[in-house]
């Protein structure tokens, strides 16, 4: 048995809301002598036990850090095929290349945190029932062991979909344990899944609907409905369902770690959690982020923006509170000549594959007949986000809403002007004030940068993690592989193109898709763009297994060595490598050569 627990433990600040700041984590265990406190003395006060729990949640990985892979973020926009990161010490760039190793830091340290995190949620549910009921309540046991039930299977996920199946430890393991209990093969696939989704059944028995005091960031009961989702959405997809890549892969005592059989009854189970999930809490928990206009367009561009970073909005299901916002700097072009709180690095960069993703205004694919694409010239034209038209490259016009939610391209109006004394425009080009001539690191790769989730100061903020729109698509592709007749497909893939102001399938303007593929296609396109820039592709094309084709070959964007009409010529600006071996993060070499039964992933 544990007798002493010294650890970090992050207070818990109740303003509007529960904030779990990853800024405010001090030694709160430390400042106390090892013979004063120990573990026992922490479930004697509700504030160490407040303090503990907190501790479990603050391994929630902040997705507005992936520039320094702080706070287990991950690599996960620049990673995939919408962006560019300009700096070399971004571990996207390693994944891009495919110079990874089991020996990275990288590697591990999801798995040594998540792990923790586990350990803690396990360590925290055992002892939580003994707690001092003059300060804890019995009520108040029940509803945070739920939470840290509930934590510990969203750890068990994040683990899952990164490195394929892991080993389940369900108890926490005395320092002095013989090897028998230490060293654990890694469990199947299908067991991880079996596990985290019981794990959140039980968890929801015993959770409120909505956050308890308006301490938004604590799990609920839509939370928990809708991790179950993603759960089941992973297991049902052809990376993990019948994957003859992994037919062979086995722990050393021969058991299978993957199914080999396609199991079309998977995507069922997933969609009939997302159906439960849309029966129980739309529109009354959950509902789309609408933000009315008179002018359609506008609604719908201001709708998909300020779904992003209006906090604990209707939409959101998941986010993680107070998170230090890095990505602003990241997401803000140079603009020198400005006033500094206008001024960024503008380093990560949005691919010409993802800014030919968007659809126009009309709601087709710019490779469409009848489109009204341009590749060529300059037309007056005024951005949704601009206060008057401008010159703009005609690739750029008439696209769809979404468009100018997620990219700055070159003479973009800036969206914080600030007490600037002249305009805000973010210029690109050679000479411009973001473009090369004045800085080689701290700017644009591509000749574009992310503007998704971009707010008017840097202040840390709720992240948000997952969204009702997602739940939307999710229930629209699951119904798709294994009831493609069902007229709900259409319906929620549907709602989120009408929320985002272009024609629907089935107007008079666009089709329906036609047969299961077709649909797959338009569904998969959809998620692509609704979803930009919300760490959903990187690992969307990973469990679809198409990430060797999405992912490797060539990267274009403009070209940021020349000024006026030549920086608009596509440009090579990367090869890309996806290996195989790529799908899976490898298990960190650390647990291979201490742990003698765990098997590491293929092609490692």
């Amino acid at each position: 048995m544990i007798k002493k627990m010294r650890t970090k433990i992050l207070t818990i600040l109740v303003a509007s809301g529960l904030i779990l700041s990853a800024a405010s984590c001090s030694k709160f265990l430390d400042q106390i002598p090892d013979d004063v406190l120990t573990v026992d003395d922490i479930f004697q006060s509700k504030t160490y036990v407040d303090n503990y729990l907190a501790q479990i949640y603050a391994n929630i990985p902040n997705e507005l850090s992936q520039r320094l892979g702080e706070q287990f973020s991950g690599p996960w926009t620049a990673g995939s095929d919408e962006a560019k990161y300009n700096w070399d010490f971004n571990y996207a760039n390693n994944l891009n290349k495919s110079t990874w190793a089991t020996t990275d830091g990288t590697v591990s340290n999801f798995w040594d945190n998540f792990y923790k995190s586990i350990r803690n949620a396990t360590d925290f549910i055992d002892k939580i029932d003994g707690a001092n009921e003059q300060e804890v309540t019995p009520a108040m046991k029940t509803r945070y062991k739920a939470e840290a039930r509930a934590l510990r299977a969203m750890y068990y996920f994040w683990l899952v979909r990164i490195y394929g199946p892991v080993p389940l430890i369900q108890t926490v393991l005395p320092v002095d344990a013989p090897l028998d209990e230490v060293l654990l093969p890694r469990n199947s696939f299908d067991e991880c899944v079996q596990y985290i989704v019981s794990e959140l059944d039980q968890a929801y028995i015993d959770l409120p609907l909505t956050p308890v005091n308006n301490e938004y960031g604590r799990i609920t009961k839509g939370m928990v409905k809708a991790f179950k989702v993603e759960v089941l959405m992973l297991s049902a997809s052809p990376l993990f369902n019948g994957n003859p890549d992994y037919a062979g892969v086995t722990n050393k005592d021969g058991t299978a770690l993957f199914n080999a059989t396609y199991d079309e009854n998977k995507w069922k189970l997933a969609a009939d959690a997302a159906k439960a999930f849309l029966d129980e809490f739309v529109p009354t928990t959950y509902d789309l982020f609408v933000q009315s206009n008179a002018d359609p367009f506008m609604q719908a561009y201001l709708s998909t923006k300020n779904v992003m970073f209006t906090e604990w909005n209707k939409e959101w299901i998941f986010a993680r509170p107070n998170s230090m916002n890095r990505s602003q700097y990241d997401k803000t072009p140079k603009h020198v000549g400005y006033t500094t709180d206008v001024q960024g690095a503008g380093a990560l960069g949005v691919t010409q594959k993802m800014v030919d993703a968007y659809f126009m205004k009309n709601g087709l694919p710019i490779s469409s007949n009848g489109s009204g694409y341009q590749q060529s010239g300059f037309s007056e034209f005024q951005a949704p986000f601009d206060v008057k038209a401008r010159s703009t490259y005609n690739q750029w016009i008439n696209r769809e809403p979404r468009f100018y939610v997620g990219v700055t391209y070159n003479g973009s109006y800036w969206l914080n002007q600030s007490n600037n004394t002249k305009e805000v425009i973010s210029i690109f080009e050679l000479s411009g004030n973001s473009g090369r001539k004045q800085s080689t690191s701290d700017v644009s790769p591509t000749g574009y940068v992310v503007r998704k989730n971009v707010v008017t100061n840097s202040d840390n903020r709720g992240s948000v993690q997952l969204r009702l729109a997602q739940i939307y698509l999710d229930y629209a592709e699951a119904l798709n592989e294994y009831n493609p007749n069902s007229s709900d497909i259409l319906k929620y893939l549907n709602l989120i193109r009408e929320r985002a102001g272009i024609p629907v399938y089935g107007s008079a303007q666009i089709p329906a898709p036609s047969g299961q593929a077709a649909m797959r296609t338009a569904i998969r396109k959809e998620r692509q763009i609704e979803l930009a820039f919300e760490n959903t592709r990187y690992f969307d094309c990973r469990r679809w297994k198409t990430a060797a084709t999405e992912f490797a070959g060539e990267v274009y964007g403009m070209n940021m060595f020349v000024d006026g009409n030549a920086f608009y010529e596509k440009t090579l600006i990367e090869n890309r490598v996806f290996r195989q071996r790529d799908y899976l993060w490898p298990i960190p070499n650390a647990e291979i050569l201490k742990n003698e039964f765990m098997v590491q992933n293929p092609g490692w």
